[in-house]
């Protein structure tokens, strides 16, 4: 998406990426959030026996939520490490750079760079959920998780998890892409988030994933 060929972040691209995704994000804020919230709170998605589409959007929920995405990338660069060293008589050097030259580990930094971020975001702009009584509102360097909506952390680390997968496999891209976009609707289709927090929380996921693979493949490669 950012980042070219050789690994180096177009960022022109990126500038007008975020110019396009904070005009998005203000239509949201301003217009757009509450007519989607008004299209899909009177289902009352909370429930698995609220239709399929309420079941897969629950399901998605549960299935790429943060902590999740977290822990089992986590475990799968212990798991390939430990497999790594093993393999050659416990040679834990060259497991280390086995480990951070594998594709496993360009997953977890992505993860890990795009939790971080989202949860300094989420205090930082302090936006009310959707399902918060009362007109939306905005509070600032709040640690209360009822004003941590924006960015969704499911729509950022499912992104800059998904689309790292697809750059390191080009040829299911498609389907990484589309799980991505999938897993940022279905957090508007349950009410957890305004449509403006999945906006935003998909470019910064996107841009977690090229500043990751740019700054590990050059590293890599020295």
């Amino acid at each position: 998406m950012f980042v070219r060929k050789d690994n180096n972040i177009i960022w022109s691209r990126v500038l007008l990426g975020g110019f396009i995704t904070a005009i998005l994000v203000g239509v949201g804020i301003l217009w757009a959030d509450k007519i989607l919230y008004s299209l899909f709170t009177s289902h009352n998605c909370w429930s698995l026996s609220n239709g399929w589409l309420c079941s897969v959007a629950l399901i998605f929920g549960k299935i790429f939520s943060p902590k999740i995405w977290l822990v089992t990338s986590a475990l799968s660069v212990l798991f390939f490490f430990i497999y790594k060293a093993i393999r050659n008589e416990f040679d834990f050097r060259y497991a280390f750079v086995k480990i951070k030259n594998s594709y496993v580990f360009y997953v977890f930094c992505s993860v890990v760079l795009a939790f971080i971020t989202t949860g300094f975001l989420k205090v930082l702009i302090g936006r009310s959920r959707p399902f918060v009584l009362g007109n939306p509102y905005f509070a600032p360097w709040n640690f209360e998780s009822v004003v941590h909506s924006m960015p969704s952390g499911h729509t950022t680390i499912s992104f800059a998890a998904l689309i790292m997968i697809g750059m390191l496999f080009p040829r299911i891209k498609w389907a990484t892409w589309t799980l991505a976009i999938a897993i940022g609707l279905s957090r508007i289709y349950v009410c957890a988030h305004w449509g403006s927090d999945v906006v935003l929380g998909a470019f910064v996921g996107m841009l977690c994933a090229d500043i990751v693979k740019s700054w590990l493949k050059k590293i890599n490669t020295k």
